[in-house]
């Protein structure tokens, strides 16, 4: 079949070249893509927000898929058009509707959705400009640190986690005067959960579901978790303390609910559900849910799936998932992200890519690049280039991982020297 699949980053490479892998792809597109989708398929210049352009290329080129890759397009109400245009109707979609969505497009609404399929998740409550007093009076309840998060979307960006209940009040006022837009018009409060995270991903057509390898990401820009919060700086898979005995608490607390929630309440779902966890002394509690897969854990979860990936996608589009097998490379995954200097505030753009020479099992996934005149290789991005290893263990991945980065070049390149240490420590406990 013929598939189109939106995004830019390095969580759509990573979903291109499994794509691309299988047997069932004839033609893939990437929209818009960057310069590494160009070498496993065709980048297409789409604005992925013009659904009616989107229509006309899937209908000209006769694309039978489409993957939604960030989940804007799908809070925007993308897979609702294909249903409902009904030239569009015999694509299959992968992504859910605008009211499944909602799930990562309102923290409100995903919270509300988690209380009423008794989820397990941190206590909460929503606020706006006019309830300022009830919600300073709230965090007053609360024990420090204190967690703020953005009700709509605001690019990874939305949540705050403040030390002092001064400052969480300062910056309550700030997100609800328009710091985020008007995605913080409302902000959800809620009280601080201790632990480790960790992301699970589950694929599911409304009714049945698969659970993907797990992972951890690295959100803050410094090392030992310190400085600004970024879109991801590095992940591992699998996460080694998401044994079999937590997964199954996860599976039957979390994932189940999840899926009977949502066919009880007939929403339309048929696509990837990220829950971001908390582990809290070996019981799991949802931090939030996003409605598509995360990234740069896509980078490390993608490569370890051996089955092929587009009859995946298929069985998830026709609510057949439960004929479906997925296969796992048992080998750790480790990804190392490479940004520009000063990202995630100002940085430069433009600046030229030496790639280095190959390495066996490590794949190089581009986030943020372009092709420049003569074929040249520049950076378009914060997050720039990212390093994916497999090995049997997983120091073995990271030093492979971090191996390949070292070769890749260009002017003002960062990276955080200690993706996965944590978890080496806790492995050595």
């Amino acid at each position: 079949m013929n598939i189109l699949l939106l995004g830019s980053g390095g969580r759509e490479h990573a979903i291109a070249f499994k794509i691309a892998q299988s047997t069932l792809c004839n033609r893939l597109f990437i929209a818009p893509g960057n310069a590494g989708t160009a070498g496993v398929g065709t980048n297409v210049d789409l604005d992925m927000a013009d659904f009616a352009a989107m229509g006309h290329f899937v209908l000209e080129q006769h694309v039978d898929m489409l993957v939604v890759g960030p989940e804007a397009p799908l809070v925007a109400g993308i897979a609702d058009y294909f249903h409902q245009t009904p030239e569009l109707r015999h694509v299959l979609v992968i992504g859910p509707g605008k009211e499944g969505a909602c799930l990562e497009g309102s923290k409100d609404y995903a919270k509300a959705f988690m209380m009423r399929h008794n989820i397990p998740t941190a206590r909460y409550q929503t606020f706006t400009r006019d309830t300022l007093a009830e919600a300073e009076a709230f965090l007053d309840t609360l024990q420090a640190p204190y967690v703020l998060k953005a009700d709509g979307l605001a690019a990874g960006k939305g949540v705050l986690i403040e030390p002092d209940l001064a400052t969480a009040k300062a910056h309550l006022r700030e997100m609800l005067d328009g710091k985020f837009g008007a995605a913080s018009a409302s902000v959800v409060i809620e009280e601080y959960l201790s632990g480790i995270e960790l992301s699970v991903f589950v694929l599911t057509d409304g009714q049945h579901y698969l659970l993907l390898p797990s992972a951890k990401d690295y959100k803050r820009i410094g090392e030992g978790d310190t400085g600004l919060n970024t879109g991801g700086m590095g992940s591992i898979s699998p996460v080694p303390f998401a044994d079999k005995e937590f997964m199954k608490k996860v599976e039957d607390r979390i994932v189940k609910p999840t899926v009977r929630g949502l066919r009880d309440e007939k929403i339309d779902y048929h696509g990837f559900i990220f829950v971001g966890l908390m582990n809290c002394g070996g019981d799991p509690y949802v931090i939030e849910y996003n409605v598509r897969m995360g990234d740069p854990e896509t980078e490390s979860v993608f490569p370890r799936i051996k089955s092929d990936v587009v009859e995946l996608l298929e069985h998830t589009a026709r609510g057949t998932l439960d004929r479906a097998s997925l296969i796992v490379d048992p080998r750790s995954a480790a990804c190392v992200m490479m940004v520009a200097g000063g990202y995630p505030e100002h940085y430069e753009k433009g600046k030229v890519i030496t790639l280095g020479e190959e390495a066996p099992d490590v794949t190089v996934f581009h986030c943020g690049t372009k092709k420049g005149e003569g074929d040249a290789l520049l950076t378009n991005g914060g997050r720039v280039i990212c390093t994916t290893a497999l090995a049997a263990t997983l120091p073995e991945a990271i030093l492979k991982s971090y191996n390949r980065a070292a070769t890749i070049e260009w002017e003002g390149k960062y990276l955080r020297r200690d993706i996965g240490q944590d978890l080496l420590k806790l492995m050595q406990e």
